[in-house]
């Protein structure tokens, strides 16, 4: 069995699952985050250590006011009302993203949660919010020339610690559900070995067996790393 360090998830279809249950977007927005609790669980009791959601893309802004302004309300709840059930947990919160075009108070919520699980060490997670693939990368290139390192001093190990998730493994699986098979920028620099899954149920339907199965698969892959 290989050892699985870190998950990662394209929350996908929350409201083309509301649709086909006849209640509005927003509701499908509560069941993806109700969701998102619940795998974080199964993963934890699985020896999965490290998870990380695709919140809310650079691309997201694009849709409607009231959907958007909902969907800020939502992870603010999450950073704030569940924040003691983070702690009791052991479980560290990092959000990855650009912090433009956030609220004031959506960004103190981020900057106390991040500082108060600091030091959990039972698992991690991070939530993407307002978060691009090339976006990241841009940032950390900026991040390398503002310490001034010379091009031959810049290798995959620098990029690797000047991203968001530096100092964290790149996730060994990525899932996306709905039926959607492209990663959308998602963890551009980690996934280049990532094994990847695309199954058809919307997020709010993902159930645990879905979880085992993609367990189980991802342990009767090869992976050669390009040996």
């Amino acid at each position: 069995m290989q050892l699985i360090q870190h998950i990662a998830f394209i929350m996908d279809g929350n409201r083309r699952w509301a649709k086909q249950k006849g209640l509005p977007t927003l509701a499908g927005h509560q069941a993806g985050y109700n969701k998102m609790k619940q795998v974080g669980d199964w993963c934890l009791a699985r020896g999965i250590k490290h998870m990380t959601v695709f919140a809310f893309s650079t691309e997201n802004w694009q849709r409607s006011q009231k959907e958007v302004n909902y969907l800020m309300k939502l992870l603010k709840t999450g950073l704030t009302k569940e924040l003691p059930t983070f702690k009791k947990k052991g479980i560290r919160l990092k959000v990855i993203g650009s912090r433009a075009g956030l609220s004031k108070d959506l960004i103190q919520a981020i900057d106390r949660a991040e500082k108060e699980t600091a030091k959990n060490q039972k698992g991690t997670l991070n939530i993407a919010i307002n978060y691009g693939g090339r976006l990241e990368i841009i940032e950390a290139v900026k991040k390398i020339i503002r310490q001034k390192k010379s091009p031959a001093n810049i290798t995959e190990e620098l990029i690797s610690e000047s991203v968001w998730t530096a100092g964290q493994p790149d996730p060994d699986i990525i899932v996306r559900t709905s039926g959607e098979q492209r990663l959308s920028g998602f963890l551009t620099w980690q996934s280049v070995y990532s094994e990847l899954f695309f199954i058809k149920h919307h997020w709010p339907a993902l159930t645990e067996k879905d979880l085992d199965e993609i367990l189980d698969d991802y342990n009767n892959r090869h992976r050669r790393f390009g040996s």
